[in-house]
């Protein structure tokens, strides 16, 4: 009864501070496989931003940052041709299940999967020809460190997509997101993640805060997207 009370308290709550997330991934043996269970879920519904990205990078050598159980750096890979992707997780559970997956695509062959901090990432300067990164930078405890190691490792030329939650989302979407949630035990992780998570204004502070140029942040009803494009 309890849950079910602050449920719809924060169902019908406006945007408020943002509560910060923990920053060293899903772990453990219960965790991992319920959110891949989510993740397959939310890519079946159409609900990944893989078209986002690919407007912005289709070729090449690139990072994913927080691949998770990699299934939208999977189908990125599927969308384009002669292309090759690095994931780089905290969660070496979810590498694992990521490296699953990939068997499963039949894509292991053009992805591998490393495990460490985005704050200090094992990549020379100038090493990717493009990196993206999906509803991970709210875990992230130092954001602004982190987007300027993800810009060191960014080829001059080569474009940035980092897209996150909205934690200002409306309700009804919300609600909605509640309702259809697979598996029901992952809820809560949808609550601490947009709790977790910043607003356009916020990201637009962060990004002058950070060694990344020219980047714009445009947003639609679930996400915000940071783009940009590293000068010649």
């Amino acid at each position: 009864m309890e849950q079910k009370v602050f449920a719809k308290k924060w169902l019908l709550a406006k945007a408020k501070d943002r509560i910060p997330e923990r920053d060293f991934g899903i772990t453990g043996d219960l965790e991992p496989p319920a959110y891949d269970e989510m993740l397959r879920f939310v890519r079946d519904g159409g609900w990944m931003p893989t078209k986002h990205i690919l407007k912005d990078i289709q070729h090449g050598s690139v990072l994913e940052v927080g691949p998770g159980p990699g299934y939208l750096g999977l189908e990125w890979l599927k969308a384009t041709s002669g292309t090759c992707l690095v994931g780089y997780d905290i969660s070496e559970d979810m590498l694992a299940i990521a490296g699953r997956n990939a068997t499963e695509y039949s894509l292991a062959s053009r992805v591998r999967y490393t495990r460490g901090d985005v704050r200090k990432m094992p990549f020379a300067d100038s090493t990717f020809d493009a990196v993206f990164s999906n509803d991970s930078l709210h875990e992230w405890a130092y954001p602004e460190a982190a987007l300027s190691e993800i810009w060191r490792v960014l080829k001059p030329g080569g474009r940035l997509h980092v897209s996150d939650l909205r934690r200002d989302m409306g309700i009804p979407l919300k609600v909605l997101i509640w309702v259809l949630c697979k598996p029901k035990s992952m809820r809560s992780g949808w609550i601490t993640s947009i709790d977790a998570s910043y607003t356009q204004r916020e990201m637009r502070r962060m990004i002058g805060s950070s060694h990344i140029e020219d980047g714009v942040v445009d947003q639609d009803a679930m996400r915000f997207y940071v783009r940009a494009r590293k000068r010649t």
